[in-house]
This record gives C-alpha cells, structure tokens and sequence, in this order.
C-alpha cells in the first residue's frame, strides 16, 4: 500500500500494480481502445516516412521468433527493437495523440512498448489496455512536473524525456512486477530519458527518434528491473533527479496529486492536422474564416498569427525561418505555413506536408505576408486552454478574424467515432488489404475482450512500407 512516506517513483509504482479493469470508469477502458485504434493507424503510415527506413535496417537485425512485431519488418524482433522502430514511425508524421497540460505525445511512447511485451507475453487485450492506461498516467504526470514551457527552454523534449518514464510503466505492468518492481523500472528510466530539441534547428529526424527511443528505453528499463537490477527511487524529484535536471521550473506536486482520484487519459487529445499541436487552433481559425467568407488566398495582404508564448519557440520564432521552412520537418513546426495550406488547400494532413507543397509558390506568398505574436490574455488561459487567434486582412481592406479556444480533437472539442474511423482508414490506405485493415480496426476496437494481441499485433509484419 502506498503512504505518504514514499517517492513519486515508489508512489506511482503502487498505483500501476494496482490499477485493475474492473475499478476503471467505462470511458477510461474505451478512450485507451480509441487511442490504440490512432496510435495504429499512426504508425502503419508513419512507417513509409523515409526516417523510419534507417531505424528499420538497423533493428531488422535483433531478431527473436518468441519476440515482437515491428511495422513492415516479417519477422518479429527483439521487444526493445519493435518498439524503437514503431514509436519513431508513429511521430514521423505529427499526427500522434497529444497533451496540453504536458504538451507532449504519450501513445508513441507507451503503446509501442506495452504492444511489444504484450505480444511477447501472450497477455490479453484487457491486460494491455491496462497498462496502456498505467502507462499514460506516468507520462502525463512526469510531463506535467516538468512545466513543458521550462523543459523547452532548457532544450529538452517532453516526449523523449516523461516518454520513458510512462513506456517503463507499462511494460513493467506486462511482465507482471509488483509495486516495488515498476518502482525499479521507474528508476532506472531515469537515467535513459533523454530527447533534444535542436532538431528544429535545421529540421533533421531526432525529434522523431525522441519517441521511439522512449519506448525503447522503457522496454529496457523492466527487463532490467525484472532481472534484479536497481535505480534511484528518487529518480524523478531528487537533488540530481530528472526534475531537476531537465526543468528549472518543476512543479513536483503534480506528479502524484489527485493520483488514483481521475485518469489522466481521459485528457488527451487526438490530432486532426499533421504538425505541431500549437499550430492546431491556428488551422482550425483559419479554416473558419476560409469557409465564412470564402477566402481567395491571392487576394490576401496580411496574415496575423496569435500564439502561445509557450510554443513560439516551437512554431513562430525565428519568424525569418518559420517563414521559408525547408523540408516537411520545418513545415510541421511553422505557424506561417500551417495557415497557408489551410488558405489554399483548406486542409492540413499527411498529404500536404509533402515538400511539393513547400515549394508552391502560392505558399511562400503567403508565409511572407504572415506575421506571428504572443499575447498576455492568450497565455493567461495557458496550459489548461491552448488558445489561438487569426487575423487575415485582404487586399480590398477587409479584416476576418478568427479566435479558437479549443483546437479540433480536444476532450472539449472531440473528433466523432466516425472521424476517428475515418481518420484510421485515410491513414492505413493501401498499406494493408482492405480486408486487414478492417480487421485490424475491429480488433483494436474490440480489445478489451481479446484473449490475445495477436489480432492487433500480427498485421504489423503484413504492412508494405515501400
């Protein structure tokens, strides 16, 4: 039983061990279903992405019949190398689930590494969603400590970092160690977690790999636990823990405040538009304004972004470059570009962060009309509201502005079953048959009465990445 007494680790540990499916709410036990169905669909078109070919060679070669199934890879893999290789193709392309208090991706972490040891363990579909929820929990809450805005500016990524922590959690779970067990695998984590933000720099891959290598750390960390090995039970708010380490401004209460009183799954957010969250209300503003007053992109003479100052760095700073991104990597990561192809193509997925949009002349027109700026009544509703406001003056002198308080896909904004589905199928396309992409979606519908993985997991090896 936990007390009072003990470290966020040891604390969080116990509400992993206990967590039974049985006390969830009914909406918990589906939301962690829904998010499985995304996070699929997510990878499986990742997994085509030209950055996961290299993770793919490389771990093609840790082979292990009794192992894992990882997307486009025939035979199964070492647990940690699935893992490493479908949570990097699950971020290739920003269309992975999301959180706003923690403003971080935590199914690309999670679900890899709960799926690989499930699969190799023969749990049923009801043991894994637990653990997907288990696993959630932790990534959330160490990403809430950390206060995002701090860990950005320090250069680390939340995803890559609390990443660990909550893929640890939930392999743990799987492999069935007790409280004291997943306290070990929450520790040792500590000292894998890692995750740059100089990707932005020039807009190479690592970001990508900040997720996978989560997951894949995650595995390590309880097959180590498993086998006897320690780690620092203050791990995470000790003098040289990660809270220190990764933040300067933390905010350790939230690690277990509230703990087993609500599920922080129940938080998350699912991505309509393929880039940066903070870009999300920026699309959707601008989608407002082009369908209310039908906007000739040619005809516009200024654009106005309102941004978050938490996510300016992400997205609208150094205006010079957020204006002229150089390759599908940049482009997720500008503000400028976002309300761009939103104008012109009025849409904002897979297809249009491609770099033939990138290169359309009626796109960098528009980039170099927009301007971006932070506000102190947007930050003051930040982090619990990701406000957004666009502004789009036209050459005749009219001005059409557009607030969002809530982007598309949040809890209070959701997307339907059927958008979801839809989102799913859009994704997938002909990477699988028809017929196994319809199973595959059913099955990761119908997890909770499983008696295996197998029906999610065995489709993986099918997937054609070429």
């Amino acid at each position: 039983m936990a007390s009072a007494s003990m470290t966020a680790a040891q604390r969080l540990g116990h509400m992993c061990a206990d967590l039974s499916w049985e006390r969830l709410p009914a909406d918990v036990g589906r939301r962690a279903a829904e998010l499985t169905l995304d996070h699929l669909g997510v990878a499986i078109r990742g997994s085509a992405e030209p950055s996961t070919g290299p993770v793919r060679a490389v771990v093609s070669g840790y082979l292990n019949a009794d192992g894992a199934s990882a997307i486009g890879v025939s035979s199964r893999l070492a647990p940690a190398a699935a893992a490493l290789l479908n949570g990097t193709a699950a971020h290739a392309v920003e269309l992975d689930d999301v959180t706003r208090e923690s403003s971080l991706h935590p199914g690309v972490a999670v679900i890899p590494a709960a799926l690989a040891i499930a699969e190799q363990r023969g749990a049923t579909g009801r043991a894994f969603l637990e653990a997907v929820v288990a696993g959630y929990e932790v990534v959330i809450r160490v990403g809430n400590a950390l206060n995002p805005a701090s860990a950005y500016e320090r250069g680390f990524h939340p995803t890559g970092v609390a990443g660990a922590f909550g893929a640890a959690a939930g392999a743990a779970r799987l492999m069935r160690l007790d409280a004291a067990g997943i306290g070990r695998a929450l520790g040792i984590a500590g000292t894998m977690a890692s995750g740059s933000m100089e990707y932005l720099s020039d807009g190479s891959w690592t970001k990508r790999l900040n997720a996978g290598w989560a997951a894949h750390v995650g595995v390590m960390a309880a097959e180590l636990a498993a086998a006897g090995f320690t780690g620092p039970a203050s791990a995470l708010e000790g003098r040289f823990g990660v809270l220190c380490a990764y933040t300067d401004a933390p905010r350790p209460h939230l690690l277990t405040e509230g703990l087993g009183e609500s599920y922080q799954i129940a938080r998350v957010a699912i991505k309509p538009y393929a880039c940066c969250r903070y870009n999300h209300g920026l699309i959707d503003g601008t989608l407002k304004i082009r369908a209310e007053h039908d906007v000739d992109p040619l005809a516009v003479r200024r654009v106005r972004l309102g941004v978050l100052s938490a996510g300016a760095g992400l997205v609208a700073d150094p205006i010079e470059q957020k204006r002229a991104p150089g390759n599908p990597v940049e482009a997720q990561f500008s503000a400028p570009f976002a309300a761009a192809i939103a104008l012109v193509f009025g849409a904002a997925g897979a297809p249009e962060y491609r770099q033939r949009v990138i290169d359309d002349s009626r796109i960098r027109a528009l980039m170099a009309v927009t301007d971006c700026y932070t506000s102190a009544e947007l930050d003051a509703l930040y982090p619990e509201r990701w406000p957004a406001a666009v502004e789009i003056e036209m050459t005749d002198g009219r001005v059409y502005k557009a607030r969002v308080e809530y982007a598309l896909g949040e809890p209070e904004n959701p997307l339907s079953g059927d958008a979801l589905r839809r989102k799913f199928r859009e994704l997938v396309g002909d990477r699988l048959p028809a017929s196994e992409t319809q199973r595959l979606e059913d099955a990761a519908v119908g997890l909770h009465d499983a008696p295996s993985v197998g029906h999610v997991a065995d489709p993986l090896r099918m997937v054609h990445v070429g």
